[in-house]
């Protein structure tokens, strides 16, 4: 029996921390630029793969661009021209998530917006084939686990309540005494400051 235990313990949690950049809000106009995911023992915080891939998009949709999110995030037709297809990267993913075994009630997905992050997702890997591979359903996010501590601990401590501090990685980290997210936006930036603000926040149960 505790074989048992410990294999469903071990399968269990796997974190997979993405962050995407695209060019512009709506993804029925927009398109995903980049992608960063990092595979996490969620019980001990070891680092197991990191994935990153820029991915090329037609001129067409180039041109659609908001231009504030590119501001953002920096990025530039000369950089996107030269991406990877949506195929290859798609197929990349997959790849991954077979090494280590990412799979419905042995893994979540953690982002710090997952609405936003999930849709643009499916623009490389639809919700059949996400289905069909029998991925997490599970998209958690940083900032409602730091709504629930914040507002526990303010209620025992008399401390600032969660939308006194503010909800955005950046505020989450600040108040954790932690440095805000590299610039311009990327997504590894983005991915590693998720890891450092989770890490703080909510932490590891077996990390040595």
């Amino acid at each position: 029996m505790k074989i048992l235990l410990n294999r469903f313990w071990n399968g269990i949690v796997i974190g997979v921390f993405l962050d995407t950049e695209t060019n512009g809000l709506n993804s029925q106009i927009h398109k995903i630029l980049e992608i960063a995911i990092a595979i996490v023992d969620l019980s001990t915080g070891e680092l197991k793969e990191e994935f990153q891939a820029m991915i090329t998009q037609p001129i067409q949709s180039w041109e659609k661009s908001d231009q504030e999110s590119l501001r953002i995030n920096g990025f530039t037709w000369d950089e996107v021209s030269k991406g990877k297809t949506a195929r290859q990267v798609s197929q990349g993913i997959i790849d991954l998530f077979i090494r280590w075994g990412v799979k419905r009630k042995q893994a979540v997905f953690i982002c710090q917006n997952p609405s936003f992050d999930r849709v643009f997702f499916s623009q490389l890997i639809d919700s059949d084939t996400q289905e069909l591979l029998s991925w997490p359903y599970h998209w958690l996010d940083l900032a409602s686990m730091y709504w629930a501590l914040t507002l526990k601990k303010a209620k025992e401590e008399n401390t600032p309540l969660p939308w006194e501090t503010g909800l955005s990685k950046d505020m989450i980290a600040s108040s954790y005494n932690l440095p805000g997210e590299s610039k311009p936006h990327r997504a590894m930036n983005g991915v590693r400051h998720l890891l450092l603000c989770y890490g703080t926040a909510v932490g590891f149960p077996q990390k040595s």
